[in-house]
């Protein structure tokens, strides 16, 4: 019986085991394809060794209007999106986590369905609101709807985030003359630390990978960012330069790498909080 039961679980394990090498294999072959065919001179869709190592496709990619200037609206966009996104996250968090309001769960109810509507049912009205506006074509606009498409997931990020700090350390502020913006900024936030670094990735990446966005608002080549820019590698009647693309892959991918390097430990930090309210 016990031999029986012995199996069963190393067979469950085995079956469980396999399924999350499958699962990792899946997600494992385009980083390899991108980093084997970036160095290959003869690269196609195939997950194969390089035919000699070469770095001409770096080469052929690190130009300013094909990387530099691309990278840099990247980093202008997404940049200023996360900043703002942040910032107006942990102004709106605040009062629904210390706040208590008949008013709380339907807004937060209403945050979490609007995280859920597809952005691509709302850019017709929204291109044309920004073209009664002036706000079409320029970098700020684009900014302004990169925030608010990510507001709504990053203030329920933020809020639970913030209901794990002690509300006790607040109060021992404000009786030391301490206003709620003080005491948000000097003890609230440095104290979430992790959670800010959350909402800082998130935000940051779902910007960053963002086609359709820029694509529809921007109009002006120079103006665009990477995410749209990589769509130059895919010429006319199929014919793609695999080794351009996925040099410039490798680039595109390494500001988010760092964002995730600069910022994992906050990650795994934790809230160190355990004696904070004693005494």
């Amino acid at each position: 019986m016990a031999s029986t039961l012995a199996t069963r679980r190393t067979g469950r394990r085995l079956a469980a085991d396999t399924g999350l090498l499958v699962a990792a294999a899946a997600f494992a072959l385009p980083l390899v394809w991108v980093i084997l065919s970036s160095v290959d001179p003869q690269a196609d869709l195939r997950v194969k060794a390089p035919d000699g190592i070469t770095l001409d496709n770096f080469d052929a990619v690190l130009k300013p209007d094909i990387t530099f200037t691309p990278l840099l609206n990247s980093l202008i966009l997404c940049g200023g999106g996360t900043l703002l996104t942040v910032v107006c996250a942990a102004l709106a968090a605040y009062p629904l986590s210390r706040f208590r309001s008949r008013l709380n769960r339907p807004f937060l109810l209403t945050i979490l369905f609007a995280t859920s509507l597809p952005i691509t049912a709302i850019m017709v009205p929204v291109y044309a609101l920004f073209v009664q506006v002036d706000l079409i074509d320029t970098m700020q606009g684009t900014i302004l709807f990169f925030a608010a498409s990510q507001l709504p997931f990053s203030i329920w990020l933020m809020k639970n985030f913030m209901d794990g700090v002690p509300k006790e350390l607040e109060e021992a502020a404000w009786t030391d003359g301490a206003s709620p913006m003080q005491s948000l900024v000097r003890i609230v936030l440095p104290l979430m630390g992790p959670g800010v670094a959350v909402v800082t990735v998130f935000s940051f990446v779902m910007m960053w990978g963002n086609f359709f966005v820029p694509f529809m608002l921007l109009l002006t080549p120079d103006q665009m960012p990477a995410s749209v820019s990589i769509n130059e590698f895919f010429g006319n009647r199929g014919m793609v330069a695999y080794g351009q693309l996925a040099a410039f892959s490798v680039i595109y991918s390494t500001p988010v790498i760092l964002l995730y390097v600069l910022v994992a430990r906050r990650l795994g930090g934790g809230f160190a909080l355990g004696g904070a309210v004693k005494g």
